[in-house]
């Protein structure tokens, strides 16, 4: 049965410009400078550059309800300027020392592809050949074959409709782990660093080395010296040499040629100089661009206010120009609100964190969360995370982080908050400075660090210990 009843309902919904604000915050500055390229390109009512105080007021919004007169206006004309010839829009009265200079980007050969180009120098037929490409493609970026030779044997079937056993994949997979990078195909790390001493001079140290990989593989991982020296019955000295030429191996031998990476240049957004023991933070200059509304589009505008609308088309192509000016001004007014935004937030962790800044000392460095910084600016903290998460500020320290800047606190034996981020240099410090043949436990960490007025238990050192990126004490332990 059909009734009809009133329901009040109350919810929030973020409008287009709030989310195009939230979307410009957590760009980085190069993401942002690309960003603006994009919108320079999208829209043509957006011009980058100074614009003249004249034409900052003229900009008018008209309405459905205005008459307008647009018969004298080539519309049509004004909105294909992408067919104008290239030739009548470009001059040649510029210098050479005009000329925009790019770094060229230098190509390259993919890992695969040098893996197939060595394929020749194998005496193989014409299915062999596809099989040994169908492994090459099955080798990851690290240099493995991290599959069965059932799953190979299942895939070529489907795939290639190559029909063979698993003793021709082994054999052909063998012929494959003789290309270069040596290691190249294995299926194990064991596997991988067994290739390449089968590859090396047959040394006494090699020997050993050799030994150790293909006959005790396990005791090796768990760096158990005593048992490896009682098994092979050589004294410390040869276990040395033996163990030296196995650190000489490379565990990934696909990664010097898994793809061409880009080096990722990073540009603070943020520059912070000290000028007389005063921290004085600004924006980098890269990331406030000059723009503004496009001069012609304004005395478009302009001219299009008495006489009502005639055409149909006329009347989209003035709903088109108001699209463009309003996406336009838009963009201009959420760039000006990131500014401010970013400013804001910036000020304030550096006002917090003003001693860590002045000395550079990370034991200065205050215990900082999210919500300090959001109810001192009065912002959602959602915003904050926005802005620590992708933003770098250059100091007299060097570049840093935002978020770097943020950790949790935790009470010292005095009842003091220290910031986490100064337990973990020390913890750090203790680690490297072990004696690497009899390195701390988590248990003897912890002890030290109450030695020094931290109360931080074992559990909390563990998870501090695999943050800084230190395995367990076995495994830091060396001969």
């Amino acid at each position: 049965m059909l009734n009809q009843k009133l329901q009040l309902k109350l919810s929030q919904k973020l409008s287009p410009q709030q989310i195009q604000l939230m979307k410009l915050i957590q760009l980085s500055t190069l993401d942002f400078e690309q960003k603006i390229i994009n919108e320079l390109e999208d829209n043509p009512a957006l011009e980058k550059g100074k614009d003249f105080e004249e034409n900052k007021n003229e900009l008018e919004v008209t309405n459905e309800n205005e008459s307008i007169d647009i018969e004298d206006v080539n519309i049509d004309a004004y909105l294909s300027d992408d067919e104008i010839p290239s030739y009548k829009l470009n001059s040649n009265n510029y210098g050479y020392e005009d000329d925009e200079k790019k770094i060229p980007i230098s190509g390259g050969i993919g890992f695969h592809q040098i893996l197939k180009n060595q394929i020749g120098s194998l005496i193989l037929n014409k299915e062999e050949t596809l099989i040994a490409e169908f492994l090459i493609g099955s080798i990851d970026d690290s240099g493995y074959i991290r599959r069965t030779n059932q799953e190979i044997i299942d895939d070529l079937a489907f795939t290639q409709n190559i029909f063979v056993d698993s003793k021709k994949i082994s054999v052909i997979l063998e012929k494959v782990q003789s290309l270069d990078p040596p290691g190249v195909g294995a299926r194990s790390l064991e596997e991988c660093l067994s290739i390449q001493l089968s590859r090396r001079k047959k040394t006494l140290s090699q020997k050993i080395a050799s030994k150790i990989i293909n006959e005790a593989f396990e005791l090796f991982s768990k760096k158990h010296f005593n048992k490896l020296k009682e098994k092979f019955e050589i004294d410390e000295e040869l276990l040395k040499k033996g163990l030296k030429e196995i650190e000489k191996l490379n565990p990934k031998p696909g990664g010097a040629l898994s793809g061409i990476f880009q080096n990722t240049h990073i540009v603070p957004d943020f520059i912070l100089k000290i000028e007389n023991d005063f921290l004085n933070v600004e924006l980098n200059s890269r990331n406030s661009p000059e723009l503004h509304i496009s001069n012609s589009y304004i005395e478009m505008m302009k001219g299009y206010k008495e006489a009502p609308v005639k055409k149909k088309s006329q009347k989209e192509a003035i709903q088109f120009i108001k699209q463009k000016l309003d996406s336009a001004q838009w963009f201009i007014d959420a760039i000006k609100q990131r500014k401010n935004t970013l400013l804001k937030t910036i000020n304030a962790i550096v006002s917090y964190q003003n001693d860590y800044l002045l000395t550079g000392d990370e034991k200065q460095i205050k215990p900082m969360i999210l919500k300090d910084i959001a109810d001192k600016i009065d912002m959602d903290i959602s915003t904050i995370s926005r802005v620590a998460n992708s933003k770098y500020i250059e100091t007299p320290y060097g570049t840093k982080l935002l978020k770097s800047f943020f950790s949790e606190s935790i009470k010292n034996s005095d009842g003091e908050e220290v910031s986490t981020l100064e337990i973990k240099k020390i913890l750090k410090t203790l680690i490297e400075d072990e004696n690497k043949k009899s390195p701390l436990t988590d248990i003897i960490l912890s002890e030290r660090l109450k030695s020094k007025r931290y109360n931080v238990a074992r559990r909390t050192v563990s998870k501090y210990r695999e943050q800084l990126g230190f395995p367990v004490a076995r495994l830091r332990k060396e001969l």
